[in-house]
């Protein structure tokens, strides 16, 4: 399926708690950007190679939606995402922090290779069935994320609404739907498993490397 994804679109700032976290004020409307389709990778245990010469890498557990169809007005989100995924939105953190201060944009914090791995897909049963159940991250075996897509400033509806009248958004198409409370750096050797609910839905480990 990954060969056949087209737009790579993520949401910033989705959860009250992570925008505090990171002393970044709540926006007023869905704060989208992009990583290129280079940037994803398919979790299945094996090591990703992140760089280790750039500053900080921190985390972002994030539930991702996979558009099924073309977006038509009118049209509902459990209409138009097929299926879900759980995935990481890995950020250049100091790099990002001083892209801003340059009023530069964030794709060399946020597009890097292999900064968006994705974990197995599964069919999207509809938006009030997912607030039932938590997404989770664990790091070398300790949950250090967990989320609910109950808990977003713009509920998914919201989202592809505003992404579709922006950006266009058609079959193929990937939303990052943003991260909850509890971002953290990243370590070489760190192990990273994620859950939706109880079950696994993907899992990596990292090696920090200059090459």
């Amino acid at each position: 399926m990954l060969n056949h994804i087209r737009n790579i679109y993520c949401v910033g700032r989705n959860y009250a708690q992570h925008a505090a976290e990171l002393g970044n004020a709540v926006p007023d409307y869905p704060l989208f950007f992009m990583k290129p389709t280079h940037a994803l990778i398919a979790m299945e245990g094996q090591m990703l190679q992140l760089p280790s010469n750039q500053g900080e890498i921190h985390y972002e557990a994030e539930l991702v939606l996979h558009i099924g169809k073309s977006y038509v007005e009118g049209i509902t989100v459990d209409e138009l995402v097929d299926q879900i995924a759980l995935g990481i939105d890995f950020t250049l953190r100091d790099l990002q922090d001083e892209l801003k201060k340059k009023g530069h944009p964030w794709l060399a914090a946020k597009g890097f290779l292999k900064s968006a791995p994705i974990g197995p897909f599964r069919p999207f049963l509809g938006e009030e069935a997912a607030k039932h159940i938590d997404f989770s991250l664990r790091k070398n075996g300790v949950e250090v994320q967990r989320g609910n897509i109950s808990g977003m400033i713009f509920h998914l509806q919201a989202i592809v609404d505003y992404c579709a009248a922006t950006f266009g958004l058609g079959e193929g198409d990937l939303i990052y739907t943003g991260t909850p409370a509890g971002v953290g750096t990243v370590a070489n050797g760190d192990q990273f498993l994620l859950y939706w609910g109880s079950e696994p839905a993907g899992e990596c480990s990292i090696l920090m490397s200059d090459s």
